[in-house]
């Protein structure tokens, strides 16, 4: 069974993320658990932990199928040393929030060295920084988020991931999201059957398909190897339905969340029903 979904808005509070999920026919969402712009939010209220809690179940929603996204400020492997203690404490407080809410899972984006330091040395400082997340939680599996390769990011090669995934000690608490997006702007072609099994078996000799914790499911906007995170709906960029249809069907996607961020909410609908008719036709 797939588990497909989208990321949900947590506006008016965060228990309405799996209401807004239920709306359109999802089993899987992902959200923020503050606003992501902010360093720092107020506190979870209790209140609205047992909210949650509560509208997950009666949505049919398993902990292992919410896909939470830390800030978007967050940076494991900055340079400047302020920046990534302040990285590092809103880390941990993202994670705390997630374990808060029963969840098992916080996706994130690795890092970037803004052209201070070397590759080798952020992805040291990234690796450093998961472990002393790690180390003051006890049931959330931080998962690496594949990126681009815009700029200065990194993690948009499976040796960059696994690199990470290595100096990581406690390796059972450690994941990836593969974003559909993300791998074909950085030059994993996934646009049909034979590409997608090229490229799952690439992922499996580099880092191993029981790291794979989520997807995102985005088309892209730009030819392959663009560099440039550019989301499309699903089918109307240069990846293409052959290329969903095979990551669907692919066995390794079953029993993870597969998470919309295509850039019209208002077609989540149709795009869930979409993917999921691929399933059903396989």
């Amino acid at each position: 069974m797939r588990y497909i979904g989208a990321h949900v808005s947590i506006a008016g509070g965060i228990e309405n993320a799996p209401l807004r999920a239920g709306e359109i026919g999802a089993n899987a969402f992902a959200m923020f658990t503050k606003n992501q712009r902010q360093w720092k939010g107020p506190a979870l209220e209790q209140s609205s932990i047992e909210a949650f809690k509560k509208n997950c179940a009666a949505g049919g929603f398993s902990p292992e199928h919410i896909l939470p996204h830390d800030s978007y400020l967050i940076n494991l492997g900055s340079p400047e040393p302020d920046k990534l203690e302040r990285s590092r404490r809103a880390f941990i407080d993202e994670m705390q929030r997630t374990e808060s809410l029963g969840l098992t899972k916080l996706n994130f984006h690795p890092g970037s060295h803004l052209k201070v330091i070397d590759e080798e040395q952020c992805l040291e400082t990234i690796a450093d920084s998961v472990n002393r997340a790690l180390d003051a939680t006890e049931n959330v599996t931080a998962v690496l988020e594949n990126t681009a390769g815009q700029g200065s990011n990194l993690g948009h090669t499976f040796d960059q991931l696994a690199f990470i995934i290595n100096r990581i000690q406690d390796k059972s608490r450690i994941g990836v999201c593969l974003d559909t997006c993300h791998l074909f702007a950085a030059g994993y072609d996934i646009r049909s059957e034979q590409a997608v099994s090229d490229t799952f078996a690439l992922f499996d000799a580099s880092i191993g398909l029981e790291y794979l914790a989520g997807m995102h499911l985005n088309d892209a906007k730009l030819d392959l190897k663009s560099r440039r995170d550019r989301h499309e709906s699903i089918g109307k960029g240069k990846i293409g339905l052959d290329g969903f249809a095979a990551v669907i069907r692919y066995p390794a996607t079953a029993d993870i969340p597969l998470i919309l961020e295509t850039p019209e909410p208002e077609i989540w609908k149709e795009e869930i029903a979409l993917l999921r008719g691929f399933e059903e036709r396989d």
